[in-house]
């Protein structure tokens, strides 16, 4: 399913996290690796950088590289390595455009440090832009990371976006043989000052049955059966998301980067934002076409 998966590396701790599970999923599925460096040589970096030379950032790139290629030769993986010179989430769309890359794996925390979170990195910029599927992998002593995956969770609000992350969630399953968790949520604050009165939950929880039976049949027609199909309340979509992923041993969660609050834009605190920032497994994004970034 991916043939040519993009490393991008820049030598941190969140990179050597996200690494071994890069090449469990090249080993898995037989896949070439593409690693990539970027010297970040914009105007900021460059002042932050001070006496360093671009020179020098190459060729701290080029030892970044052979050291991660050497990793996966060991483990019998294929690679393809690279290091360029510019603004690194355009450098990497870039890439990921022009050599068939099939997905990309980042790490959610580069050199910046991990006391920061996604919000303006590298990782959330090619995660809103770029036109192939994101996995990021959030570094932490509570993330959980596991191969191959066995259980893959796909939410969905009936948006387009969800439908794509849904038609990407069931190529993954039936790549890895692994089982389908369908999953509705519903924000209970969204019902208004009343707590939960009748007529609104019954309208919310009929139309989330219908979404996740819609979902179903689409999974059934691509050959995946969808072994759970559950509705889950939380006191916000993203909290209720988390909730069903420790409860049920989630591996994956997919997710698209857009949902029912319009493809116009890229809402900052949505719930695919909060996941990448906060999730205990990988996250794999996919942005739908007709999203404007």
């Amino acid at each position: 399913m991916f043939d040519q998966i993009l490393f991008p590396t820049d030598g941190s701790d969140g990179a050597a996290v996200a690494v071994a599970h890069v090449f469990d999923l090249a080993a898995y599925h037989d896949t070439t690796v593409h690693i990539l460096n970027v010297a970040d040589t914009t105007q900021e970096s460059a002042l932050q950088i001070q006496n360093e030379t671009s020179d020098v950032l190459e060729q701290e790139g080029k030892e970044i590289v052979e050291e991660t290629a050497t990793q996966a030769e060991d483990r019998g993986v294929d690679t393809v390595t690279a290091v360029v010179q510019g603004e690194p989430y355009r450098e990497i769309i870039e890439y990921a455009d022009t050599h068939g890359i099939d997905l990309v794996v980042m790490p959610t925390h580069g050199r910046r440090g991990l006391e920061r979170f996604l919000l303006g990195s590298t990782t959330e910029r090619v995660v809103r832009r770029a036109d192939v599927p994101v996995l990021t992998i959030r570094p932490g002593d509570d993330v959980t990371i596991a191969h191959p995956y066995e259980n893959i969770l796909v939410p969905t609000d009936g948006s387009e976006c969800a439908n794509q992350a849904l038609s990407l969630g069931v190529g993954v399953v039936d790549a890895e043989e692994a089982t389908l968790h369908l999953l509705s949520a519903i924000a209970i604050p969204a019902l208004g000052a009343d707590s939960r009165p009748d007529i609104q939950m019954e309208i919310l929880e009929e139309s989330a049955h219908e979404l996740l039976e819609e979902a179903a049949a689409f999974a059934e027609n691509a050959g995946v059966e969808a072994t759970a199909k559950d509705v889950e309340y939380g006191s916000s979509i993203h909290k209720a998301i988390l909730t069903y992923i420790e409860e049920h041993d989630i591996d994956l969660v997919v997710v698209g980067t857009h949902g029912r609050t319009g493809f116009d834009r890229y809402v900052l605190g949505s719930v695919t934002d909060y996941l990448v920032r906060t999730s205990p497994i990988p996250v794999l994004t996919v942005r739908a076409p007709e999203a404007d970034t």
